[in-house]
């Protein structure tokens, strides 16, 4: 199907008109909703609102802007609709939360990094990390090649990355 200098131009008029993708394909025939939004696209045409009435909607007045704070003040409370069921009724309530929370990230004091022996992949033995540092895709990829034990692939910094005691897993799943 071409899109002729007539065809675009109707295309136009009905989409400045507030006619959907499908109504206009329906008018244009022969070309489906997809290449009408394509050809929309293609065009620059702009955007419409979307439907559901305008931005001065009762529920969009609700909403309050939080108020103006110190500099030097180092967090605000901010409160959020939460909606929870309890059997089979919804309760609709605020919960107020500290939005400004700083989360700080403290490294273990214990943790003594390698020092990568830059192995190729010929290089790698039983008895060597095969952890892999790099994009594959880089002239610097390599593997880490410090010793590993009989009973895994890696070293020993390597492997408590790679292995997490399932408490761990578990608590990392509930904080997503």
């Amino acid at each position: 199907m071409n899109w002729t200098d007539e065809r675009v131009e109707k295309l136009k008029r009905l989409w400045a008109e507030g006619l959907s993708a499908s109504q206009i394909a329906a008018q244009l025939g022969g070309v489906s909703r997809n290449a009408v939004i394509g050809k929309v696209h293609r065009l620059n045409l702009p955007g419409r609102a979307k439907a559901g009435g305008s931005s001065s909607t009762p529920r969009a007045a609700k909403r309050t802007t939080a108020p103006a704070r110190p500099a030097n003040y180092p967090a605000r409370v901010a409160t959020r609709p939460l909606t929870r069921t309890v059997g089979a009724t919804a309760l609709k309530e605020e919960i107020e939360f500290d939005a400004g929370q700083q989360l700080t990230y403290t490294p273990s004091r214990n943790v003594v990094v390698p020092i990568s022996r830059k192995l190729a992949l010929t290089d790698l033995t039983e008895r060597t990390c095969k952890w892999p540092v790099g994009d594959p895709l880089k002239d610097d990829f390599h593997f880490c090649g410090c010793e590993a034990s009989d009973a895994s692939p890696y070293c020993t910094y390597h492997a408590r990355l790679a292995y997490q005691p399932v408490a761990e897993r578990r608590k990392s799943a509930a904080r997503a």
